[in-house]
Parts: structure tokens; C-alpha cells; sequence
């Protein structure tokens, strides 16, 4: 049976409201915007820098400096080895390691930050990614960004910020549709999609094949 839910989305597709709308449902925990904040408790950082390198990568500069390769080349480059570093790399070892505890602890949605590979050779996980058209995801965004952004940017920077971080830090290809169980376009509606997901889990059953599905490791 199915115990985990995670959630890849595109940006402005509805993912983080079909997964609240599930979770609701079931009566599971989600672990969207708590998941960050539980990085961020672990690190002992406040969550606003969390929140900075959430699905975000590290520029090379820095993952370059970081290990050390230039041992002091460039000045002005600060050495990670002065100091406790909280980055990209760190958020995403230490949401890894959250994920983790979370599915063994089960009934939990997961939206994002890589769950989908983690999780990837765990069968009672049930793996969904949500999309929408673009003119849909537009309008779902014209509410929610400052008047006047560039909307169609925005959504495809955001949505290759979070390929690049799902490619850099866990080794899969974010729209590799082996990665998933279930593709749904929101356009069908939020609640539909939210319920065919419920029915999903409620029948259960192996969650396809064992092993890294889908993932380029």
C-alpha cells in the first residue's frame, strides 16, 4: 500500500494546492513550505536564508571555492573551511535526509525538493507530477506575483532552477516521465485531480518497479 505521496510540479500548475488538497483528505502530514522550515531548524539558520536556497543551485563560483580547488587563488573567495557554509548543497543533503525520516514515518505528501528521487526505489511511495497549460498557469500566477512581473519568465526560470537542482544534487531528470506513476494536468481542475489522486492510494498496490526508476545515477 501506498504510504507517501510526492508532488513534482510545474510552476504555477497548482501542484502545492492539489498536494494540500490530498493531503487534507487522508489526513497526512505535507511537508511543502514545513519542509524548508524543518531544513532550516536543523541547520540552525534562520528560515528566510533557507527559504533563499530553497530548489535552488549553488553558482559555480561558489561549489567550485567550496571544495576547495583554488586553495586561495582568487581573493576575496571565502574558504568553507573557515566557517560552518549553509548553501544549496547543504539545504539539499539535509532535505534528502528529512525526506527520509519522513517516509519512515509514512502518511506524508511531499511536494518538490527532490522526493521523487530519493524515494524512487521505496514501493509504498506513490510518485505524481502536475502540469497545466501554459495560458492556465499564467492566470493562476497573475495573483500571486508583484504587478508588472514578467510572468512567462518567471515561470521559466523557476522551473529550470528546479531542474537544474533536481540534476545537480540528485542525479535525475526532472520531466523523465519514468520518474513518475501518474502525470495529471490540473487543467482537469484542482479537486478532480486532488481526488483521482486519493483513489490512487487508496487501491494501493506496488508502486511499479523497484530499483533506481528512471534516475541517470
Amino acid at each position: 500500500m501506498f504510504r507517501v505521496l510526492t508532488v513534482g510540479r510545474e510552476y504555477g500548475s497548482g501542484g502545492g494546492l492539489i498536494a494540500r488538497a490530498v493531503a487534507e483528505r487522508l489526513g497526512w502530514n505535507l511537508l511543502d513550505k514545513a519542509l524548508v522550515e524543518a531544513i532550516a531548524r536543523a541547520a540552525q539558520v534562520e528560515h528566510g536564508l533557507a527559504r533563499r536556497f530553497d530548489e535552488r543551485c549553488d553558482s559555480w563560483l561558489h561549489r567550485v571555492s567550496r571544495r576547495g580547488l583554488w586553495q586561495g587563488g582568487f581573493e576575496g573567495v571565502a574558504s568553507p573551511a573557515d566557517a560552518k557554509v549553509f548553501d544549496a548543497e547543504t539545504m539539499a543533503a539535509l532535505g534528502k535526509s528529512l525526506i527520509l525520516e519522513a517516509h519512515s514515518r509514512g502518511n506524508c505528501v511531499i511536494v518538490g525538493r527532490g522526493a521523487q528521487c530519493v524515494l524512487q526505489d521505496k514501493e509504498d511511495v506513490l510518485h505524481v507530477f502536475v502540469h497545466a497549460p501554459r495560458s492556465e498557469r499564467v492566470e493562476r500566477l497573475r495573483s500571486r506575483v508583484p504587478s508588472g512581473s514578467n510572468i512567462e519568465q518567471l515561470m521559466r526560470s523557476t522551473d529550470q532552477q528546479r531542474a537544474d537542482f533536481i540534476r545537480l544534487y540528485f542525479g535525475c531528470d526532472w520531466k523523465n516521465l519514468h520518474l513518475y506513476h501518474m502525470l495529471m494536468s490540473s487543467e482537469l481542475g484542482e479537486d478532480v485531480v486532488a481526488d483521482m489522486i486519493v483513489e490512487a492510494i487508496g487501491r494501493g498496490g506496488k508502486a511499479g518497479a523497484s530499483g533506481t526508476r528512471g534516475c541517470d545515477k
